[in-house]
Formats: structure tokens, sequence, C-alpha cells
């Protein structure tokens, strides 16, 4: 009997185990490209997120040198030929802060932010469990080509190889990626507006005249 109750015992102490070793896997950071909002004719801005989650290897909550001091975000987008200019910038909570290193490679279909801070003289002020999207730290400045067709959606994409937090020293052991399970990466997409005027040729060509008709008239 003795041995029985052990056996349960035991048994359900493994049960409590195996159903709280997914809650601790499941936390996470995330990195979240948010909406895009309008700033001019063809021209949107779209915010950049990072969420410091406590209980990951990176965070606010850790002990010094364990502090998301670094971060590689790429994204990719798609259709390209639908973007007349991309750009990557520090923005939010990273805006006043002077990086040791800061890169910004671009490529068709891609453009990426890298950023490495010191801890001791910029350590960047996440809020730990911020409510979602996080802290902002960056923004993506996007113009369409005028040649693109009203109502084109361009996928923004966050590499899941590339887009990785670290420490200021980018200790391999602390690096959160999507690979490793420790880092979220949530997307978005922003939208050719409908509503741009098209230029009808014939209209152009009476404009030339009438201004030419004005012209010759001035000389009179």
């Amino acid at each position: 009997m003795r041995r029985e109750m052990r056996f349960a015992v035991g048994l359900c102490l493994l049960a409590i185990v195996c159903s709280a070793a997914p809650a601790a896997l499941a936390q996470s950071d995330v990195v979240t490209i948010g909406a895009a909002t309008r700033t001019g004719v063809l021209t949107f801005d779209v915010p950049v997120y990072v969420r410091d989650v406590s209980g990951t290897p990176l965070g606010i909550d850790q002990p010094s040198g364990s502090r998301i001091q670094s971060y590689s975000i790429k994204v990719n987008y798609t259709p390209s030929a639908a973007v007349q200019s991309i750009t990557f910038t520090r923005a939010g909570i990273t805006a006043p802060l002077t990086p040791i290193i800061e890169l910004t490679p671009a490529a068709p279909g891609s453009v990426s932010l890298l950023d490495t801070f010191s801890e001791a003289t910029n350590l960047i002020p996440f809020t730990s469990n911020a409510a979602a999207p996080g802290n902002l730290i960056g923004h993506l400045v996007i113009t369409f080509s005028p040649s693109a067709t009203a109502g084109t959606i361009v996928s923004l994409n966050l590499d899941p190889v590339l887009t990785q937090l670290t420490d200021e020293g980018g200790t391999p052991a602390t690096k959160e990626t999507a690979g490793a399970g420790n880092l979220t990466l949530v997307n978005s997409s922003v939208t050719m507006p409908a509503d741009i005027p098209a230029f009808d040729p014939r209209v152009v060509a009476l404009l030339v005249v009438v201004l030419a008709l004005v012209a010759v008239k001035l000389r009179a």
C-alpha cells in the first residue's frame, strides 16, 4: 500500500512539473512592427517596439551585464518594387541615447537597424512587462513608388535569423532569438492608398496649351 501511495504521489509531482514547464519555456521578449500611420501623400511611418518580459535571459529585471543593450532588427519587405524608399532609425526610448555603434544596412527588399549601447552610460530604459507592444525603440519611414497600384499591400516581416536581442557584449549564452524560443516576432504590413489622384495626359496637354497662350499674351 505504501509503495502504491508513493508511486501515486510521484506521478502527481511529475504531472505538476510537466504542466509548469511549458509556461516557463513560453516566456519570451517581443519585437513588434506596429501599425502604419500615413504622414504624406505616399509616405507612412511604422513604429517598431521591443517588449521586455521578466524572466527571460535578458531584461531590466536581470543583474547588470544581462540587460538588453544591443539589438539587430532586420525587416524584409515585399513586393520591393512598390517601395520607392525606406529608412529605419532610432525612436522612442533609444532616441536620446548615444550608441557605441550603429549600422543601418539596406538592400532591395530589406532594411536593418543595429545598435549597441554602453550599459554604464546609456542604459536602455525598458519598462519590465509593459503593456503590449512594449517600448518604442525605432521606426520605419516608407514611401511608396508612384507607379505602385492602389491597394498594393507591402508585407513587413521580421527576419527570424537576423533579428536578435543581446547584452552589450553580445554574450551567446543570453542571446535572444526566435530560433531559441525566447524571442517572439510580430509582423505587419502597409497598404498603398487608393486616393492618389491620377493625372490624365489630356488634362496635362491642355494645361500646357493654356500656359503657352498666357505667356504669349503677357509678351504682347
